[in-house]
Formats: C-alpha cells, structure tokens, sequence
C-alpha cells in the first residue's frame, strides 16, 4: 500500500514561491498568435495558420506547466526524506499524492477543475522516478505520464485535451535551489507522441523535443530551444499534424528567454510555424511599434505571415 505521510509545511512554503513563479511567468513562453480576421479575405490557409498557432500555444504553454510541475515534485523529492513526503496541494487547483513504496516511485498530480492564472485544469499527471534516481545527478531520467488532462482557457473557453508520456531528464545535474551557485542547469523534453483531442473533436499526434537551461544572471533566466532537426531543419521544438489533418513543424528560431527580474515574463526569442506551404513567423519582447525593449510594463509579440493572397501581413499584440 502506499505511504502516505505529512511533507514539512515551511519546506513546502519555501518551494510553492518559486514554482508558483515559474508556472506564472511559463504561461506566457508562447501566446495566442492570433490575427485579424478582417485582413484574413476569408481565405482557408489564413484561417488554418491562425487556428493552428493558436493551438500550438495552448499545447505548448501546458507543456512547459507540466515541466514545471515536475520540477517542483522532482525538487521536493530530492530534498526532502521519505518520511516527509505526503499528500500535498502545493500546486494550483491540483492535489499530490505519493506512492514511496512502489517500483519506480511515483507522485500523482490530480487537478480539481479550479481556476488557476487564467485557466482550469482537469485529470493527473504521474510522475515515474526508479528507485535509486537521484534527480540531482547529471543524466538522471524520469518519465511524465499525462492522463485525460484538459485544459480550458478561460477568456474564450477553448480547451485541448492531452494524453501520452514524456521523459524529462537532468543533463548537467544539479537542483533548481543550488542554481545561484551552479549558474547553470539544463533539462530535456522529449515524446515520441502526445494525442491531443481538439475541441471540435479532432485528434491528432504531435512529437516534442525541447531543452531548457536554466542560469542564475540576477535572478533565474530560463532559454528555452528546440531540441530536434529533420529534413534540414534545424530547432523543431514541436511537429505533427495539426487539427486540419496538415503535417507541421514549429521552430524556435531564437531562443525564448524568461527572466525572473522581469517578473519571470518572456522578454525575447522567436517561433516559427510552418503548416503545409504556409509560414508565419512571432517575435517576442517588442514595444508597440514592433522595436525591442528590456522589460517594460507592457510587452508586444509580432506575427508575420504571409497571406493566401501572396500579401505579407504584419501584425502586433500585447502579451
């Protein structure tokens, strides 16, 4: 049967701050690319490309929510003794329970449905480690279940709905509370296959390969990259079939850095889409007029696409 047993409450409270910044700042590593729909002339492949960035913002936010996840539960669990580990609901609108007893040990992150920065989450992740894992040694494996996790938007309550295994693994070693000391961590993400069930029904398989190094430059810098390369290209972080059933890869052109003396927000990097024939292109930590900046009180993407009418349009959000 599984232990169950009560986790140190300060130890917790010290690591709910920073996950519950990293989870917050994350949010925003890729967002909605939207466009608008009135220079669109009604044109299939304009809608396809929007919808589809769109959704590979919703997917790929969560993703980078579950890595964070992790790290928080993989943190607790190299710091702290068996005895000390429990039920516990350090993580928004979700509870975790841990079998210390089991074959690889587990931890499973079950969300209520409640509403956390902008959105709801329901069904659980599974956390794998081997007995004997030390997740703080260079190389250290584990593997990421997600099981029947939906996740709703709440400003315009579009959800995806996500199943399939990850595994995260610890290159350089070492534990996210040490950063400051060791300037540097790198973590991998990688599946060789996600189902996402879309909200209109459809769904689809999508392949993920991405690195995070982490580094310590007045607060935490989080630079994200893709980790994957095919048929010349170089920086795949995500690739698949989209909703419309059309084979896509997205790039991470430059690199996403998220800056915790930035309030842990994406202040620059660029991505890439390509759906079919059709490119589009968002660049990050920009002002209203499309120029960089350092870390303002408001932050601008840009979306560049190229429309079916042959027409380049570009396009600037705030985020």
């Amino acid at each position: 049967m599984p232990e169950h047993l009560l986790i140190n409450p300060q130890f917790m409270k010290q690591k709910k701050l920073l996950f519950y910044s990293l989870a917050l700042g994350l949010l925003t590593s890729f967002v909605a690319c939207k466009k608008d729909t009135s220079t669109d002339n009604g044109k299939d492949s304009d809608t396809e490309i929007s919808t589809h960035s769109d959704d590979q913002s919703l997917f790929t936010s969560e993703i980078d929510d579950v890595s964070n996840d992790a790290d928080a539960v993989l943190e607790v669990y190299s710091s702290v003794s068996p005895r000390e580990m429990g039920s516990d609901t350090s993580i928004c609108g979700a509870s975790i329970s841990w079998d210390i007893v089991s074959n690889p040990q587990t931890a499973t992150i079950t969300f209520n449905g409640g509403e956390c920065f902008g959105k709801k989450r329901e069904g659980s992740i599974l956390i794998s480690v081997p007995k004997g894992t030390k997740w703080g040694e260079a190389g250290a494996t584990v593997s990421v279940s997600i099981k029947n996790l939906k996740i709703t938007r709440l400003s315009d309550k579009k959800s995806v709905t996500i199943n399939g295994t990850q595994t995260y693994t610890n290159v350089s070693g070492g534990l996210l509370k040490n950063l400051k000391s060791l300037q540097s961590i790198t973590h991998t993400i990688t599946s060789d296959g996600f189902t996402i069930t879309f909200d209109n029904g459809s769904q689809r398989s999508w392949q993920v390969a991405k690195k995070r190094v982490f580094t310590y430059n007045d607060g935490i810098v989080i630079t994200t990259t893709g980790n994957h390369a095919e048929g010349g290209i170089e920086g795949i972080a995500e690739w698949g079939n989209n909703r419309f059933g059309v084979s896509f890869v997205t790039i991470i052109s430059s690199p996403l850095i998220i800056k915790q003396n930035c309030n842990f927000r994406l202040t620059s990097g660029s991505v890439t889409h390509k759906v079919g024939n059709v490119s589009a292109v968002v660049t990050f930590g920009l002002d209203k007029d499309g120029n960089p900046v350092d870390c303002p009180a408001t932050f601008y993407y840009k979306l560049v696409y190229t429309g079916s009418n042959g027409k380049v349009y570009t396009i600037i959000f705030p985020y």
